[in-house]
């Protein structure tokens, strides 16, 4: 391969990459090259999650990446778990066992110990209905999120962390999910900023701020068909 080419092949995950981030996964998916089969099993997983469909296509690319990164598989297959299980879409009895399983696996990888940190809490959280385990990986996976300049992790952190400190300091906790949507926004991280707005505005007092954001969140979620947001606008 060509200096030209190597860079041409770069600059086309960059604008994957980036795509992605906006929540335009079709056409993210349609700039790789066959070879790039990590960033496609994240594409697909993370497309299943928020369009709610796909999972044979989210399922088949985690599977082809097993033998070259099963830690990376598995955390990917975890999240297709939690999927199943969060929205009750046909879970298999091993979903939660395997889920949690793969989860715990990763969090002992570098490259993904705050995000499989973070991911626990939820399925703690959630799933588990168990808030005690769920608060400190939260606040863990932030620790993590600010050594690594991990602002995406970041924002899924303090807005966990925001929703319980609601029922505790409902002040200091609309200011965690008010962060939240900035950073988020800040990324150009579509789904995740119209989630935000969503969320924040659930919380505010009925007014001109909570109106856009909702609006704003609307947009969004019509947009990119954003299947469970829109059933929750």
């Amino acid at each position: 391969m060509t200096a030209d080419a190597t860079y041409t092949m770069d600059g086309r995950l960059a604008v994957a990459r980036m795509l992605h981030r906006t929540g335009r996964w079709d056409e993210a998916l349609a700039l790789l090259p066959a070879d790039a089969l990590a960033q496609r099993a994240e594409i697909l997983v993370d497309r299943y999650w928020w369009r709610l469909d796909g999972a044979a296509a989210a399922e088949e690319a985690v599977g082809a990446l097993v033998p070259s990164d099963p830690v990376l598989a598995g955390y990917l297959d975890a999240q297709v778990r939690y999927t199943r299980l969060l929205f009750g879409l046909d879970p298999l009895t091993e979903d939660l066992p395997r889920a949690r399983e793969d989860f715990t696996a990763a969090a002992t990888d570098a490259r993904l110990a705050g995000w499989a940190t973070f991911w626990l809490g939820v399925l703690a959280d959630n799933i588990d209905r168990d808030p005690g385990t769920a608060q400190p990986a939260y606040e863990q996976a932030l620790e993590q999120a600010v050594q690594q300049g991990d602002v995406l992790l970041e924002s899924y952190a303090v807005r966990h962390i925001g929703a319980h400190l609601l029922e505790l300091d409902r002040q200091r906790g609309i200011a965690q999910l008010r962060r939240s949507y900035h950073l988020r926004a800040s990324l150009g991280a579509r789904p995740q900023t119209a989630a935000a707005a969503l969320t924040l505005a659930g919380e505010l007092r009925p007014g001109p701020e909570a109106d856009q954001l909702r609006e704003a969140a609307g947009l969004t979620a019509r947009e990119l068909q954003l299947t469970w947001l829109l059933r929750a606008l």
